[in-house]
């Protein structure tokens, strides 16, 4: 079977993002949804819950409008390194004939760092370290990523927003 060529998803940030998260390409779930980390088994909602418990009981199944924005709230942005690619499935060892994201041209003026969510992404941190901003290679929060236990990537997330200043 043939892959197709996919569109990612617009990015979700503000002028107040002060680290934005790079993942590779949405999964097939989350392009259906129109919904970053949009897999029900994708650790990201959660993990960020746990990082501010403080937050509204319930956040990870609330609209993705209401996280959307909680997540904005906190001064965090997301976005994808590759704006289109063919693939079969949601895989990144499927990931073909990419094409990245100008993330330069989003012009975020907070910008304090760039995390990226998982291997894939963190292969293109040449091009982020151009910013001038530090670059961090966080554990993917995807179901694939099975090695990692929710603690192990909890903590490893929750070092990078501290010393970000952001917890």
């Amino acid at each position: 079977m043939p892959s197709t060529t996919l569109t990612g998803l617009p990015p979700l940030v503000s002028p107040a993002t002060r680290v934005l998260i790079l993942g590779s390409f949405p999964g097939v779930r989350s392009l259906q949804a129109q919904e970053y980390y949009g897999h029900p088994q994708n650790q990201f909602w959660k993990i960020l819950q746990a990082i501010w418990p403080s937050s509204p009981d319930g956040i990870c199944a609330s609209s993705y409008e209401n996280r959307s924005d909680w997540l904005l709230e906190r001064g965090l942005g997301v976005w994808d390194v590759y704006a289109s690619c063919e693939r079969q499935g949601s895989l990144d060892t499927a990931i073909r004939n990419a094409v990245p994201n100008d993330i330069a041209a989003l012009h975020l003026p907070q910008l304090a760092a760039i995390a990226h969510n998982g291997g894939e992404s963190f292969k293109h941190a040449r091009h982020t370290h151009t910013l001038g901003v530090p670059v961090y290679q966080l554990p993917s929060t995807s179901p694939a990523n099975a090695s990692w236990s929710f603690e192990r990537k909890l903590a490893a997330w929750r070092g990078v927003m501290e010393g970000c200043g952001l917890v």
